[in-house]
């Protein structure tokens, strides 16, 4: 079995992390094979925001806890220490699509490096909010953009589980 087909197979979402930043040339790798995903006519409308910034962390790490009903002392982003948030471009039709098959690049490449990685969602919220366009803002990001997703990423503080079985009518065959 090739190991991109292994790697598939094996990734998993986590959801405890150690306090420890993945290394740069990680972080690099993984965003880089972000912006290679497929996009609806290679128009590439989304954007990705990378996060070490402890304080900025913790800040996303509130507003997300809120916009799920939570108190701040919730972290949605399970402790990870760093994070990637996919954003994309409204005015592409394929916008959700495009900033989805990111998402995927970049847990597949995470994992392939050793890095463990969560999808949470509700940046799409986050990014509607004033306090989101103020962040957005500050970075010059400028554009009708729309929060696709938030790729937390670390270590494990745990093992993570196997993968479900795979369910007997997943696929349909018309041969």
């Amino acid at each position: 079995m090739s190991e991109t087909l292994k790697v598939l197979e094996s990734r998993r979402s986590c959801r405890a992390y150690k306090p420890e930043l993945i290394e740069e040339e990680k972080l690099q790798a993984i965003i880089k094979a972000g912006t290679y995903a497929a996009t609806g006519m290679g128009k590439q409308s989304p954007i990705i925001i990378a996060v070490t910034n402890k304080e900025m962390r913790d800040r996303l790490s509130a507003m997300n806890a809120k916009i799920m009903g939570r108190g701040e002392d919730f972290d949605p982003f399970y402790g990870a220490p760093e994070l990637l948030i996919v954003l994309a471009d409204k005015n592409a039709a394929t916008y959700i699509y495009d900033g989805s098959l990111v998402m995927g690049n970049l847990m597949n490449a995470a994992a392939d490096l050793g890095v463990d990685s969560c999808w949470i969602h509700r940046a799409k919220e986050e990014f509607e909010s004033e306090e989101g366009k103020e962040i957005l803002k500050s970075l010059g990001i400028k554009g009708d953009y729309e929060g696709i997703g938030h790729l937390v990423l670390g270590y494990a503080s745990e093992p993570l589980k196997d993968a479900a079985p795979r369910k007997s009518d997943y696929v349909y065959y018309i041969r």
